[in-house]
């Protein structure tokens, strides 16, 4: 489990392909406190250490379901991604409670410096819902819906989140990594059941 508060930056170095699956060597700085079977949230993506080198890198796998589902497979060496080791019990929970479970991938369809917070528009294919003053995770960064559409939604983020998160990277036709809130994916898919068995 994650909070969606980056804890630092990472660069991918090298990827590897096996067979349907790929193996990320990351550089970070945080790499000399990591372990094998470790969980770390890559861009928001859950994934476990499975090796860890002397040169501050380290090797995680994505397997076919993840490459599908998330914007992995257009990785690229030198890469910058965000990064954040699982919660610890007793911890601050300083976003929201938050998976690593990528839902879909999204696009950025604008972006509007107001001079002191930057709003971020996104777009994406799915049945999922955003609620304004909710909360969703993009590219692993936990942040506050603005406007709230069908299929649609804004952020704001202060200046100090696009200089430490890979927001600085994203222009317009970008694409994210989203994760919905997990109460509301919830309550979305019991109206489902309900409306299923009304129906029926």
């Amino acid at each position: 489990m994650f909070t969606g508060i980056v804890e630092a930056l990472g660069k991918v170095k090298a990827i590897e392909k096996e067979g349907t699956n790929i193996h990320f060597t990351i550089q970070a700085a945080f790499t000399d406190e990591l372990q094998i079977d470790q969980s770390v949230a890559h861009d928001g993506v859950c994934l476990t250490v499975v090796e860890i080198n002397n040169d501050q890198s380290y090797k995680v796998t994505a397997i076919r379901e993840t490459l599908q589902r998330t914007v992995l497979s257009e990785w690229q060496p030198e890469t910058i991604v965000n990064l954040e080791r699982c919660v610890k019990l007793g911890d601050r929970l300083d976003g929201h409670l938050v998976q690593g479970h990528v839902d879909i991938t999204g696009t950025c369809t604008k972006i509007e410096d107001f001079e002191g917070s930057i709003k971020f528009h996104f777009e994406y294919d799915a049945p999922h819902l955003t609620v304004e003053k909710g909360s969703v995770t993009i590219n692993g960064v936990s942040l506050t819906v603005v406007d709230s559409g069908i299929s649609t939604f804004s952020v704001c983020i202060i200046p100090y989140t696009l200089e430490h998160t890979n927001f600085k990277s994203l222009a317009t036709g970008s694409k994210v990594n989203l994760e919905f809130d997990i109460i509301g994916k919830y309550f979305q898919k019991q109206f489902q059941v309900y409306q299923q068995k009304s129906q029926g």
